[in-house]
């Protein structure tokens, strides 16, 4: 069987954004007991739309239900599980004991994922939890190829096993962090991370309160916390070797550019192994690719071994955007060639772009002409989400990504 392909969903057009370019399934949020409370999340609505979409093409949707949670917090948690359940969700992802025997009391039949946030390391432990119910164990991300595979190897066939394989590192251990919580009073382990692990810090002593004394690593200032994004892209061949059963990217907080970017990459580069599995290299237009969505530096963190000081970044908190997203096809004319575009960054006539397809490879063309929805021919498209039509070279589909090299 094939390795899944799990990609993250903030909202709905996410969702559809993640299936249409090549997940196998997508976790998302409902509007409680998640950990990114200042993503958009899921209504009842969109979660069943989305479930929809998702079932109609053969894939999956997990709920994140994966908080650290308070007495108060499971009041209302029966009745919710019951809606998901009720709405077809694939799995739960959980970290907490009493959620774990709630939900199995609630929904026996619903199949629960163990979340990273449970701090899985070793096989014994992932036995356990196995033991308990657990259909699959989300790793730590504090793991090596290595440990991987000994924990692979020593747990049963029947229990899953999913790794984290893109996206942004947390300082904390498996996300398990107290900082935002001490300085902010927003609990990350409730979803209300203010991400102190980005900013900018100084040295204080003791005895000279209110003196600060800057840590210099360039003359920008430090940030001694600032992990660099994960990207295993590269290491197809030997993720997939390990015999684990999903890849995970993270971000339910990232833009759907982001989302189809990343999945189209992961997933091509999954296809390519599987078309010639004795290949033990990836393609490096993978990485190209991947790297088109915004993105801090690139790291392996603990896969290949234990991170040291080339994996944080010092000098900046900012992300790496080398490509904008300007549009997204609505709808294509295949008589006339022409393409109706909902705008997501001002875009000009003569621009040089690229259009990603949700399958196949992207092209690159120049807009000869933009017209508005009066049938006007215009010469930039400035407003947010305003329509367009334009000309295109080639076919394109509903979902298509048009994009452009930062100016």
């Amino acid at each position: 069987m094939k390795v899944e392909l799990l990609a993250p969903a903030g909202n709905l057009e996410r969702l559809e954004m993640a299936i249409t370019y090549g997940a196998d399934a997508v976790y998302i949020g409902g509007e409680a007991f998640g950990l990114r409370a200042y993503a958009e999340n899921f209504t009842v609505d969109d979660m069943k739309s989305g479930i929809e979409f998702a079932h109609k093409r053969g894939k999956k949707v997990y709920i994140t239900m994966n908080i650290f949670p308070h007495n108060d917090d499971l009041k209302n948690m029966p009745d919710y599980i019951k809606r998901v359940r009720d709405l077809g969700a694939d799995a739960i992802i959980l970290s907490d004991p009493g959620v774990l025997d709630l939900v199995k009391r609630t929904a026996p039949n619903m199949e629960i994922h163990l979340s990273t946030q449970a701090n899985n390391t070793n096989w014994m432990s992932a036995k356990f939890w196995h033991k308990q119910g657990i259909k699959r164990v989300i790793l730590a991300r504090e793991l090596s190829i290595y440990e991987i595979s000994g924990i692979r190897q020593n747990t049963p066939d029947s229990l899953e096993l999913e790794m984290f394989v893109h996206g942004a590192m947390c300082i904390s251990y498996s996300g398990r962090c107290l900082l935002s919580n001490y300085m902010t009073s927003r609990d990350s382990n409730r979803g209300l991370c203010a991400h102190p692990c980005r900013w900018k810090y100084h040295l204080v002593e003791e005895k000279r309160p209110g003196e600060y004394y800057p840590v210099y690593e360039s003359e920008k200032g430090t940030f001694i916390l600032n992990s660099r994004d994960l990207c295993l892209i590269e290491y197809i061949p030997q993720i997939i070797k390990s015999g684990v059963s999903s890849l995970k990217i993270e971000g339910r907080m990232k833009s759907s550019f982001y989302v189809a970017t990343v999945v189209k990459a992961y997933r091509q580069a999954i296809d390519a192994y599987y078309q010639d599995e004795d290949n033990s290299k990836t393609n490096p237009k993978f990485l190209e690719e991947v790297s088109k969505a915004s993105r801090r530096e690139y790291t392996t963190g603990f896969f290949l071994n234990k991170p040291d000081s080339k994996t944080q970044i010092y000098n900046t908190s900012s992300y790496i955007r080398e490509y904008d997203f300007i549009g997204v096809v609505i709808k294509y004319d295949s008589d006339t060639k022409i393409a109706t575009i909902e705008q997501r960054n001002r875009m000009y006539k003569g621009d040089v772009i690229e259009v990603l397809n949700p399958e196949g490879g992207f092209y690159i063309q120049k807009i000869e002409w933009m017209k508005n929805v009066d049938g006007d021919y215009i010469d930039v498209a400035p407003h947010p989400q305003m329509i367009v039509s334009m000309p295109m070279l080639k076919e394109v589909q509903k979902y298509t990504i048009i994009r452009r090299k930062s100016l």
